[in-house]
């Protein structure tokens, strides 16, 4: 019975940090998004939170924003993974300078790419319209049609690297005997990539995915320190108007009734995409 009791004791401060750290602010939350300024039990929230346009517009542009930088995310990673793979002159150098975008700070390559999309002083316009590209300097960040596309592609060169080195660690355990018997039956180099090489490395690639999926949805300083949310809200997502409502404009409460719907809705499309794993027993 010694021991039961001793080990509870070594974990028993690990559990009352995380409790401070994790259980308290969630009971809050929720306390906080039930009640008023006054303290007083009430369902307003919700429905004060959820009833203008621009909630919905946000979370429309979260699925989009996560979504279109996945794609790229996994795609990117997984070819750039599979090139670090293959035996060549300087591949150690090469594998060290894909890490780099990841290594940055997000702040620090926000601005950075702020500043090279700027519309009159950046170098992407300066380059593509002297190289007869574009006439003219396109408005990267303040154009609604562009603007978007611009942030996933900076968040995509962000975080393939990830995605590289995570599927890379994945590929030095596939045992060579496959890739010698896929030559012995006349495979090619794609054929072998799509037949040996994906298979192997998919239970990489689908936690990798799920990794993803939920540093997306929470994902702030990207778009926030860009472009704030706009131009007139096309690039407001969720968790920048639960901060909008929290600290600019003092709603306490309904922010966190939003944080409590953004946190059930987000549970929820892991929760489906995890009964999709286990549907599949081969990718888990």
């Amino acid at each position: 019975m010694g021991r039961p009791s001793t080990g509870l004791l070594f974990v028993l401060p690990a559990m009352i940090v995380l409790a401070m750290l994790i259980a308290y602010p969630i009971a809050y939350t929720a306390l906080l998004s039930a009640t008023n300024a006054q303290g007083a039990f009430t369902g307003r929230n919700f429905v004060n939170v959820l009833r203008p346009p621009v909630t919905r517009q946000a979370f429309v542009n979260l699925i989009y924003f996560v979504g279109g930088s996945i794609v790229f995310q996994v795609a990117l990673g997984t070819a750039t993974a599979i090139l670090l793979n293959q035996q060549f002159t300087g591949r150690a150098i090469l594998r060290s300078i894909t890490l780099i975008p990841w290594v940055v700070p997000g702040i620090v390559a926000a601005t950075t790419w702020a500043w090279m999309f700027h519309t009159e002083f950046g170098i992407i316009n300066y380059m593509m319209t002297g190289a007869g590209i574009i006439p003219a300097p396109v408005s990267w960040l303040t154009d609604s049609g562009t603007v978007m596309p611009v942030l996933i592609a900076i968040n995509v060169w962000k975080l393939f690297p990830f995605v590289a080195i995570m599927v890379l660690a994945g590929l030095q355990a596939i045992p060579k005997e496959l890739y010698e018997a896929a030559k012995v039956d006349g495979a090619n180099f794609w054929e072998e990539v799509w037949y040996v090489t994906l298979p192997q490395v998919r239970p990489v690639i689908t936690a990798v995915t799920l990794l993803l999926v939920i540093w997306g949805l929470n994902s702030i300083t990207l778009i926030y320190a860009i472009t704030k949310g706009g131009p007139a809200n096309k690039t407001l997502i969720t968790p920048i108007q639960i901060f909008r409502l929290a600290f600019e404009s003092f709603q306490f409460n309904q922010a966190a009734a939003l944080s409590v719907i953004f946190f059930l809705a987000a549970a929820v499309l892991v929760a489906i995409y995890l009964k999709v794993l286990a549907a599949r027993p081969g990718e888990a």
